[in-house]
């Protein structure tokens, strides 16, 4: 008899994928004061978390392209293989440039696990059921988010912070396991065309360029090193397009972007990505620095968004069997337009039980808008592109997450050096770090609270208002969308 693929078991294998690629970010950082210092690098522990980033968004569409063209099984065990290699290197770091090197093998492992599973999710399910499976995988990186902190915070205490690493060894070893025997795919036949390495290359090298400037636009504003690295990322591009246009099998099928559908979700599902990295990161800046609480405070009111993201993606799911993408989007957007006015709308000294509810407007819109592109891209293209088009949907996020953080870190310290400048208060600029810190806050003369907080609340505010000019411009972009999603 011919085995077939355990859906309940490969599903919840997919499951436990996502949440071990989520939650090294929330425990990572947890665990940085102690692993700063204890490897003596904090000049360059920004680069823990950003080399992991940006191997990750490199590897994306080349994994995307190998899952379609020899397997979603093997791509997804190398992929877990190298992250478990990275992981225990990782633990095993006695420097924080070992560290850093051994991230970015991580992240070049992770770079298979997110889009392949996602991948896998609309291989096993038809599209009606689909969402609702992306909706639950979704909750694995809301749950990664409430409970990393604590376990990352609970395994430093006790066993050390190495362990935050290896704990990802055993998982991983599992989860080949089950995906080796309850995943069955059907056997392809061998391609005679070799894939397209050079179209890869060129690929890499445009990420690696863009990505890396807009990390150094985040860490020191615009010098030359920004534009040598944006300039060339325009080069390698230029030069990627001459070589896909040539390659019998080309890496990125440059076809995709005549179908309109494709690319249009893709820009919004970038959009979004973007004014969420607004929320995530400059709302705990804002009960923090503004308010005065405490950093669990920060987290916590962010959970609804987390939770809601989930409820979100059933009621897309919904939506999708019986509207247009154009009207589903239309709902999502305009919820999470709702959100993001009310963010511009509220005063400095608002209460921070607003903001739960604040969050849970925005994880309703977040939940049905990021599912919908995601749907919509996979079943805008030909079944034998759909791990391109779905590597192609989370690199876009990925690209508009890193783009906007770099643009929004430019905005809030533009805005507060010059309400510095403007101001009487006698001092230094690095008061605003102090300001947002709830251990070193209390160390700020109480006179100069107030005004400093203002001044952060019209940095704060005026990154809202960048962030709902994105919501807009995907809204008049998705007023072009004609693709009906029905049940195929």
């Amino acid at each position: 008899m011919e085995r077939k693929t355990n859906v309940k078991l490969v599903t919840i294998s997919v499951f436990v994928a996502t949440f071990m690629t989520a939650i090294e970010g929330t425990i990572v950082s947890t665990a940085m004061p102690t692993i700063v210092g204890s490897l003596h690098g904090m000049e360059i522990m920004n680069w823990v978390f950003s080399i992991y980033l940006l191997t990750n968004a490199m590897l994306t569409p080349i994994y995307g392209k190998l899952a379609d063209k020899v397997g979603r099984k093997p791509i997804f065990m190398i992929g877990i293989i190298i992250f478990i290699i990275g992981s225990s290197l990782c633990g095993l770091a006695q420097n924080m440039m070992t560290l850093i090197i051994a991230r970015a093998i991580q992240g070049i492992g992770a770079g298979a696990i997110m889009p392949v599973a996602l991948t896998i999710l609309a291989d096993i399910y038809s599209i009606d059921k689909r969402a609702k499976m992306l909706g639950l995988n979704s909750a694995a990186w809301g749950i990664a988010s409430i409970f990393g902190p604590l376990a990352g915070g609970f395994i430093v205490d006790t066993v050390g912070w190495h362990w935050i690493f290896f704990i990802n060894v055993p998982i991983g070893l599992v989860l080949m396991g089950l995906i080796a025997y309850f995943l069955v795919e059907p056997k392809r036949e061998k391609s005679k065309v070799p894939m397209d390495i050079l179209g890869s290359v060129q690929l890499m090298f445009v990420l690696l360029t863009l990505l890396l400037g807009f990390q150094l636009i985040g860490d020191g504003g615009f010098d030359l090193k920004v534009f040598l690295c944006l300039g060339a990322s325009v080069l390698f591009f230029i030069m990627f397009i001459f070589v896909e246009k040539r390659a019998k099998d080309p890496v990125i099928d440059l076809m995709l972007f005549k179908n309109s559908t494709f690319v249009i979700v893709n820009i919004v599902a970038a959009l979004i990505s973007g004014f969420l990295m607004g929320v995530e990161v400059y709302i705990p800046m804002w009960m923090q620095g503004v308010l005065g609480k405490s950093a669990g405070i920060g987290g916590l009111v962010l959970a609804p968004m987390s939770i809601l993201w989930m409820v979100g993606s059933f009621i897309a799911s919904n939506l999708m069997e019986k509207h247009t993408t154009k009207r589903v989007l239309t709902i999502g957007l305009s919820i999470t337009l709702l959100g993001g006015i009310f963010l511009v709308l509220v005063p400095a000294t608002v209460s921070f039980v607003w903001f739960f509810a604040i969050s849970s407007v925005l994880g309703i819109g977040f939940g049905i808008t990021i599912t919908t592109t995601t749907v919509t891209a996979q079943s805008s293209v030909d079944p034998s592109e759909m791990g391109v088009a779905t590597s192609f949907n989370t690199l876009a996020r990925t690209i508009g997450q890193t783009l906007m953080v770099s643009i929004f870190g430019v905005i809030i310290n533009a805005v507060t050096t010059s309400e510095l400048a403007k101001s009487t208060l006698k001092v230094d600029s690095d008061v605003m770090n102090q300001l947002v810190n709830p251990h070193t806050a209390n160390t700020i003369p109480a006179d100069l609270l107030r005004p400093l907080r203002g001044m952060l609340y019209t940095g704060l505010h005026n990154v809202y208002v960048v962030g709902i000019g994105l919501i807009i411009v995907a809204i008049i972009l998705n007023s072009s969308v004609k693709k009906k999603i029905v049940n195929e």
